[in-house]
C-alpha cells in the first residue's frame, strides 16, 4: 500500500491562487459590488439606483416597497414594510433581492448602509486575473505572536474616506532582510490573525494588502506566509470600506510576494 504524498508548497500555493481567482470572479464575489449607500446621506430614504424606501429605526432598517418595485424578501414578493437587521453571510444570502441583484444591509459603528450587489457589474465582466508573484519559499517565514494584555482600538482611515476604529489584539514578529519586523494584528473569533500592511513594493501594485496567518500554536509560534498576501476587497470594487494600515504596519522593506494587482481587459 502506498501513501499519497501531500502536495509540495508550490503546488499548494498554485491551488490556493486558482481557488482565490474563482472566488473573486464568482457571480456574488467582490467584483459584483456596485454601490455602498449610507442611509444618513439620504434622509428621504431613496438610495441611488435602488428600489424602495430605506430608513433606519434604532437597531433596525425599515424597507418600504410598492408592488411595482420588484423587490423580494426571503424569495417572496415584497409589498409593504419589513424590518431588517445587518446581513452577516455571503452576498448571495442577503434577504432582499430584485432579480439577480442582492441588497445587503450593513452596519458599522452604529451607522447603517445598503450595498448593491449585481452579478452583471462591469467590473466583474472586465476582470481577467489577479497578478500575483509566483511562490517563493523565502517569503514563508517563522514568526511569533505576541498578544497584547488587552485589546486596543486605533482610528484609521478607510478606503471610502471615513475614519473608523480598528481592533488590534497583538503583534506578529518575524525576521526578513536580516532584521526583525512586527505587524499589528487583529485576532479573529476562530483564533486566526489578520494584518493590514503596506511595504516598499506598494508603488508597483495596490497600496496595501491583507495577511491572514492561521491561529498561532500554544507557544505563540506562527507561520508568516507573504506568498498568500491578499489584495483587499477595495482593490476589486471601489465601494468597499477597507481599513488602511494602522501606524507601524508599513514595512520598511520590499515584500515581492503575494497578490499585486487586479488585471482587466
Amino acid at each position: 500500500m502506498t501513501t499519497e504524498k501531500p502536495p509540495a508548497p508550490a503546488q499548494e500555493w498554485a491551488d490556493w491562487h486558482a481557488h482565490r481567482t474563482v472566488t473573486v470572479a464568482a457571480p456574488y464575489g467582490p467584483l459584483a459590488l456596485t454601490g455602498t449607500h449610507w442611509l444618513a446621506d439620504h434622509p428621504d430614504g431613496r438610495l441611488p439606483g435602488l428600489p424602495g424606501v430605506w430608513r433606519e429605526d434604532g437597531d433596525t432598517v425599515v424597507l418600504g416597497a410598492a408592488p411595482g418595485d420588484g423587490l423580494t424578501a426571503d424569495g417572496a414578493p415584497l409589498a409593504g414594510e419589513i424590518g431588517l437587521g445587518a446581513d452577516t453571510g455571503r452576498f448571495d444570502e442577503a434577504r432582499i433581492a430584485a432579480g439577480p441583484r442582492r441588497f445587503v444591509v450593513l452596519r458599522r459603528e452604529g451607522q447603517w448602509a445598503v450595498r448593491d450587489v449585481d452579478p452583471g457589474s462591469a467590473a466583474r465582466h472586465a476582470f481577467r486575473a489577479i497578478d500575483a508573484t509566483p511562490y517563493d519559499p523565502a517569503w514563508t517565514l517563522p514568526g511569533r505572536f505576541r498578544p497584547y494584555g488587552a485589546s486596543r482600538t486605533v482610528r484609521v482611515g478607510n478606503a471610502d474616506g471615513r475614519e473608523r476604529g480598528l481592533g488590534l489584539g497583538g503583534e506578529i514578529a518575524f525576521t526578513a532582510g536580516g532584521a526583525e519586523h512586527t505587524l499589528q494584528v487583529a485576532v479573529e473569533p476562530d483564533g486566526s490573525l489578520w494584518a493590514v500592511f503596506a511595504d516598499a513594493t506598494a508603488a508597483g501594485g495596490f497600496p496595501f494588502r491583507f495577511l491572514r496567518p492561521a491561529a498561532p500554536a500554544a507557544d505563540g509560534t506562527v507561520t508568516v506566509d507573504f506568498n498568500r498576501a491578499l489584495l483587499p476587497p477595495c482593490a476589486f470594487a471601489d465601494h468597499f470600506i477597507c481599513p488602511f494600515p494602522p501606524p507601524g504596519n508599513t514595512l520598511p522593506i520590499a515584500v515581492p510576494a503575494g497578490e499585486r494587482a487586479v488585471l482587466t481587459d
